[in-house]
């Protein structure tokens, strides 16, 4: 049990000057008005001290004595709760019959105020009871009836004080705990937000490598296609001399857009990564179907930006190897944001008219694929199709819950 409320070198406040100045006014108050309020009922004169008696003067200097210990009653209970309660014991040896009841208010005042932080004094309190009971037996008579209602007036007194602390005191111990939860909640959400920007980080740094994959790599056949047409067909060399040209053009885009997106103080256009952005992804050589939703929402509404960036690049591997594997066949890509449930994006090719690529080895666009797939919570399957073709299809499902969210 700590008897001590805080430093011991803590000194009052505004606060306590104010509590001390408020019960020596009232006490003196009472010290003045009681006698002509005992006067008003001559058939029950209760014993006070004259006005300006000897008497009076010592209850009026008890009185002052009392106020001092509640300057420190917040800051150094344990001794402002003793010397308190031990003045009305000396005023009833030294004072007048009747006068123990004046110096009542300020040990009322006191144990208010060492207790109303929650902090547990009983033996403290104990001893005030006790130094109370002694002063009013003292003043009224010592037959064993008085005695114990002097007990009972002592224990009153604490109470008046004591009662109304613990509610006060529990009150703000809900506040503080409340406080304390709010702030602990406010953390945990500044460290999932964490959590979601290093998780989109790492998606982003795994595009850098796919980006490389599969633009680079392309860019590596067209060059030794284009080392065997130099002579044999020179106009298919100069197209493939553009087309080689473009696809350096694209993977400087996309890498400066993903190295943008993991720099903090360089942030891209995320937008230019997203369903939105799908048509100008496509071009004229490919048909484009999008079935929009029948609620008139945007398209991708309730897909956040990861799985919008994850439907976009499924779309541009999709064609990037229909490209590659399947070269002068027909290419679609369909959009279907008609369920309310999830969105879906089909690629579709057709059998090629030309010569492939050389299949590569690892796979890492399916895989890709597959890994951004799942970091959504979304499905991808793919596979040959009944004409000889490739058909993969990717379903996205919304977050209904969380409007932040939406595109």
């Amino acid at each position: 049990m700590s008897l001590h409320a805080g430093p011991d070198r803590a000194v009052p406040d505004r606060r306590d000057a104010l509590a001390a100045a408020i019960t020596w006014l009232a006490a003196v108050a009472g010290l003045l008005v009681l006698p002509a309020v005992s006067a008003m009922d001559p058939a029950e004169p209760v014993e006070l001290p004259a006005l300006g008696s000897g008497s009076w003067w010592a209850v009026l200097l008890a009185l002052t004595v009392q106020a001092a210990p509640v300057l420190w009653a917040r800051t150094r209970p344990v001794p402002a709760l003793l010397v308190v309660a031990a003045v009305p014991v000396l005023l009833a040896l030294a004072g007048p019959a009747g006068a123990a009841g004046l110096v009542t208010l300020a040990p009322v005042v006191v144990v208010y105020r060492a207790t109303v932080g929650g902090r547990r004094m009983w033996g403290v309190l104990a001893a005030v009871v006790a130094l109370l009971t002694a002063a009013t037996a003292l003043d009224a008579g010592t037959t064993p009836l008085l005695l114990l209602a002097a007990v009972g007036q002592a224990l009153l007194l604490v109470a008046i004080g004591l009662v109304p602390a613990q509610i006060v005191g529990s009150r703000r111990a809900v506040r503080a705990a409340q406080a304390g939860e709010l702030r602990a909640l406010a953390r945990e959400r500044d460290a999932l937000v964490r959590t979601a920007v290093a998780t989109e980080r790492t998606a982003m740094a795994r595009e850098l490598h796919d980006i490389a994959a599969h633009h680079l790599s392309g860019i590596a056949l067209m060059a030794s296609a284009i080392d065997r047409q130099l002579d044999t067909d020179p106009v298919a060399a100069r197209d493939g001399l553009r087309q080689v040209r473009e696809q350096s053009r694209v993977v400087l885009t996309d890498l400066r857009r993903l190295v943008g997106l993991l720099r903090e103080d360089d942030p891209a256009e995320l937008s230019a990564w997203s369903l939105a952005s799908v048509p100008e992804l496509v071009g004229t050589d490919v048909t484009l179907q999008v079935l929009s939703s029948p609620t008139g929402e945007p398209l991708g509404s309730g897909i956040g930006p990861l799985g919008q960036l994850a439907a976009y690049r499924m779309v541009q591997e999709s064609l990037s190897n229909a490209r590659a594997h399947a070269p002068g066949s027909e290419r679609e890509v369909t959009v279907d944001d008609q369920d309310p449930e999830v969105l879906v994006i089909t690629v579709r090719n057709g059998p090629p008219t030309g010569v492939p690529a050389p299949a590569s080895e690892g796979g890492h666009g399916l895989r890709g694929m597959a890994e951004r797939a799942a970091l959504v919570g979304a499905t991808l399957r793919h596979g040959a199709t009944v004409e000889g073709g490739w058909q993969v299809r990717l379903a996205v499902p919304r977050d209904r819950t969380d409007p932040a969210g939406d595109p």
